[in-house]
């Protein structure tokens, strides 16, 4: 993009929290609910002559959000109410918060490495305000029909919304801000922040700014069911009003919609004015005033962030950004490889592998990350295998006494039976051979049975090696140590 526009976004984010209980009452918090109308009471409804409950956790967790982005904490707050009529809406008007935030002007750093790529450099997304409020219902609007349902299950959850500065330049920046905050969120507790189940909302405020760097027509794009949604939206949009700047035409203020078939954004409805709320403070409820204790008792339950580690892993174990990316971004995962990591330290002292001496260190925990991001039982890894069983299962593996193929068949019998990686590759025998007299034979006959592929290679096709050891890896049935096998098949070829 040329410097004559300039793209001005920011973006807000809904985020249901995780909670037993809904905002204001006692009914259950459960989004997985699918039967209409279960979870609900006369004070989730509004029904007369109700009054509300404010959920204690759900400030706690919106508070913890809010220390994770490094906002200040409001002390002295209260809740709203924010006057509007929507049919999911069973009270008429949604309590929430405007005057005075839990959290404000935080930020997050996004562009990081080993999270992004480290040619992008780091960039701070500052944080406006974080609230919190209660959720409304969901319309359903059978075909064929000239009316709609109302399920009012998520009516009342606890609701915390984010909304940023007008920071973002791309919808690569959107993206690294939306997946790093969804960590943060899961790392936390806060919310699972699942897009798909829309626990996690995205929504986004876009302009482009001209040569007078006045701020564009805002346009704001909803209806985003997935981060990459929301990055792609950006991009074509940026792109569309560039078009029709450029073309002398004027941008409409509008909400649009992301199209995922067309891959572009379509308008949804023209926004004239701006809705009047009629904010004023909730009568029932009191004021919420969060004490230095109390605070200091919600700091202490936040641990170590996507970030922090993200940085000691990379300086602890050593492992590409890639593994570590995996390891950070699915959290159950990164906890059983620091399991595996404390047992394989002690599994490689026994030597008991093939009286073999030791691999490097680094090098076993790489072999131990690779299998758990790459295994195609890996989901299944971290609740089935224990971690001394795998520990030993990374040192077999570093040692050659089975190969990478082996490998496969090693954790589908562990996870089939329970057994140790020694026990399977007893009763399977698996055991890699490198012993040069049984190999030599091997590939006596693979050189026999494939005269074109030695002829290619004394011709100086280096492809017809690989296939050579790939026919003596068939003939072995994966047992066969393929570095030794390439030293025979290339001393014979000389």
């Amino acid at each position: 993009m040329t410097e004559k526009y300039k793209p001005v976004i920011g973006l807000e984010i809904h985020a249901e929290l995780k909670t037993d209980s809904k905002m204001f009452c006692s009914c259950k918090n459960d989004p997985d609910e699918r039967r209409p109308n279960q979870n609900i009471c006369p004070i989730c409804m509004g029904h007369p002559g109700t009054l509300p409950v404010a959920n204690k956790k759900a400030i706690e967790k919106t508070i913890m959000a809010g220390l994770g982005l490094n906002c200040q904490i409001e002390k002295n707050t209260f809740f709203e109410r924010k006057n509007y009529f929507y049919p999911d809406l069973p009270k008429g008007y949604q309590i929430t918060q405007y005057q005075k935030p839990f959290c404000r002007n935080g930020y997050l750093e996004i562009g990081s490495p080993p999270s992004h790529k480290a040619s992008e450099g780091s960039k701070r997304i500052r944080v406006t305000r974080i609230h919190l409020e209660e959720d409304a219902g969901r319309l359903n609007h059978p075909a064929g029909v000239d009316y709609s349902l109302v399920d009012y299950n998520r009516a009342g959850m606890p609701l915390m919304e984010l909304v940023t500065e007008p920071d973002f330049e791309n919808g690569k920046q959107v993206k690294a801000f939306a997946e790093e905050l969804q960590l943060i969120l899961r790392y936390l507790n806060v919310s699972d922040a699942d897009m798909e189940k829309g626990l996690m909302r995205v929504e986004v405020n876009i302009s482009l700014t001209g040569d007078d760097g006045k701020w564009g027509t805002k346009v704001e794009i909803k209806n985003l069911n997935s981060i990459k949604a929301a990055a792609d939206s950006v991009d074509f949009e940026i792109i569309r009003q560039k078009e029709i700047l450029e073309s002398g035409e004027k941008i409409i203020q509008e909400t649009r919609g992301w199209d995922e078939n067309k891959k572009e954004t379509i308008s949804q409805r023209v926004k004239e004015e701006a809705n009047d709320y009629r904010y004023f403070p909730e009568p029932d409820l009191p004021p919420v005033k969060i004490s230095d204790e109390w605070l200091e008792e919600i700091r202490s339950l936040i641990s170590e962030l996507p970030a922090q580690r993200r940085e000691r892993f990379k300086k602890q174990y050593g492992l590409p950004d890639a593994q570590i990316a995996v390891l950070i971004s699915e959290y159950a995962a990164g906890v059983y490889f620091e399991h595996v990591v404390s047992e394989i330290s002690e599994e490689d002292k026994s030597e008991h592998v093939d009286g073999q001496s030791h691999v490097n260190k680094e090098q076993l925990l790489k072999i131990a990350a690779n299998y758990l991001i790459v295994d195609p039982a890996r989901a299944q890894i971290p609740s089935r295998i224990t971690p001394d069983k795998f520990a030993g299962f990374t040192v077999h593996i570093a040692h050659g006494s089975i190969s990478s193929t082996a490998g496969t068949a090693v954790i589908a019998g562990m996870l089939e039976t329970g057994l140790s990686s020694d026990d399977i590759i007893r009763e399977k025998d698996l055991g890699q051979v490198s012993d040069f007299g049984t190999l030599d034979a091997i590939v006596e006959k693979v050189l026999a049975d494939n005269v074109k592929a030695v002829e290619d290679y004394k011709a100086g096709k280096e492809a017809s090696l690989k296939f050579l050891i790939g026919m003596a890896m068939r003939d072995s049935k994966g047992r066969a140590n393929p570095q030794v096998v390439e030293e025979i098949i290339k001393n014979k070829l000389k």
